[in-house]
């Protein structure tokens, strides 16, 4: 090799080592100044702080005799306990949530509301034969009705209503 290659190969070596210097440096304090400001603002801060407080809190707590903390939990407790659920439906309201999927078209058997020799027969069997069947279901020679017309949720009494309304708008 000659000397002047040398020189090159020695000025070369040291312009990379110089980069590679200045690329750790720029590394090492980029990291530090990343940790030092965003993570520091989050975990400081007070929406952080309750978020974790709420998902650390303990599902229940002991209310001990003369405890004011537990006598505050029951009363909210029986405030729950006795604040209805939802309120009862009319007779409409259940007719156009639940019934007349079926008993406006007439799908499946349902005789149509507002049809009167459809409904002739079974007003016939009387009333309380028709909200029995419209309780507990019913298979008959036109068609199928499922209790309650396939909705748990309603209660007799908004079953009886539709019922009754479903009559008075056929006759």
């Amino acid at each position: 090799m000659s000397n002047q290659d040398h020189k090159f190969f020695d000025l070369f070596m040291l312009v990379i080592g110089i980069l590679v210097g200045i690329t750790i440096i720029i590394f090492f304090l980029a990291r530090y100044m990343a940790s030092e400001t965003q993570d520091r603002h989050i975990v400081e801060g007070a929406i952080y702080q309750q978020q974790i407080a709420d998902r650390i809190k303990p599902v229940g707590s002991v209310a001990l005799p003369g405890d004011q903390a537990g006598q505050n939990e029951k009363a909210a407790a029986k405030a729950a306990a006795a604040a209805p659920v939802a309120a009862t439906l009319s007779g409409l309201e259940v007719f156009n949530t639940a019934c007349a999927a079926c008993h406006g078209p007439g799908i499946a058997g349902a005789p149509k509301v507002g049809d009167a020799a459809a409904w002739a027969d079974r007003i016939a069997t009387g009333m309380d034969k028709l909200k029995e069947h419209a309780v507990t279901g019913f298979q008959g020679k036109t068609g199928f009705m499922p209790p309650k017309g396939g909705r748990a949720d309603l209660s007799d009494d908004e079953i009886h209503s539709a019922v009754e309304y479903m009559v008075s708008e056929s006759q």
